[in-house]
């Protein structure tokens, strides 16, 4: 009979279900990339989720975000991820921190996490995760810039080292290189980033927070976070 995840048995095997259903992974930022990745792994048959994320879900969400509708504007994202990971799977085991993680930030991950996934944008979080997995021998993969663009047929898996034209990657690499990290695998995109009208751009920035506000599609972080899903899968299945 056909359960859930029988299609998936089909493809992958019984073993390899179970370790996925075993594994635990901690994803960190559930916007338009972390909340694509949340929604493959649970929908691969993750058993495990540690989801963080500050942030309640805005209209100006709507167009990119999967938990982003009308009607869970201005719930917090880690409980619209958790509840829809939970109608999924009811069985997953899903431990969530409305906190914004900094380099200061106790808790969170320990070495019983297998797989750490960075969608996140402040550059000091993102070094953090990369020098926390290190000192815990966990896997990690880390998102790229994803605004700005409109083709996400360039994105691509690699090594930081051996990216190019993306901006935040080239940071990524200077600070990187100064804390002696020789190898992480990101997801980036090779398209040039589309220049935007600075004017839309100040205007957007007067009712936000944010130093500035990269413009963004449905199509482009959604893919992005798909295909750093597969990575997490193919990794945990073939290594674990």
């Amino acid at each position: 009979m056909e359960d859930k995840f029988s299609r998936t048995n089909l493809l992958i095997g019984e073993d390899n279900l179970n370790k996925l259903k075993n594994s635990k992974v901690a994803v960190f930022g559930i916007g338009g990339v972390g909340s694509y990745v949340v929604e493959a792994l649970a929908r691969a048959g993750i058993g495990n989720f540690i989801i963080v994320d500050n942030d309640t879900v805005s209209e100006s969400n709507i167009n990119r975000q999967l938990i982003a509708l009308n009607s869970t504007i201005g719930k917090l994202k880690v409980d619209v991820a958790y509840d829809r990971i939970k109608d999924i799977n009811k069985d997953a085991i899903i431990t969530k921190y409305n906190k914004f993680f900094l380099p200061n930030t106790e808790e969170i991950i320990d070495d019983s996490v297998d797989y750490i996934i960075d969608c996140i944008d402040t550059i000091t979080s993102k070094i953090e995760l990369v020098l926390r997995a290190n000192n815990y021998n966990i896997k990690i993969i880390s998102c790229m810039g994803t605004g700005n663009k409109l083709d996400p047929t360039q994105f691509k898996i690699s090594d930081i080292y051996k990216t190019s034209i993306c901006p935040l990657a080239k940071v990524m690499r200077h600070e990187l290189k100064k804390k002696n990290i020789k190898h992480l695998k990101v997801l980036y995109s090779t398209e040039v980033p589309i220049k935007i009208d600075n004017e839309k751009s100040k205007e957007l920035l007067k009712n936000s927070k944010k130093r500035q506000i990269p413009g963004s599609i449905s199509f482009v972080p959604s893919v992005a976070g798909l295909i750093i899903a597969s990575e997490v899968v193919k990794d945990l299945i073939n290594e674990k």
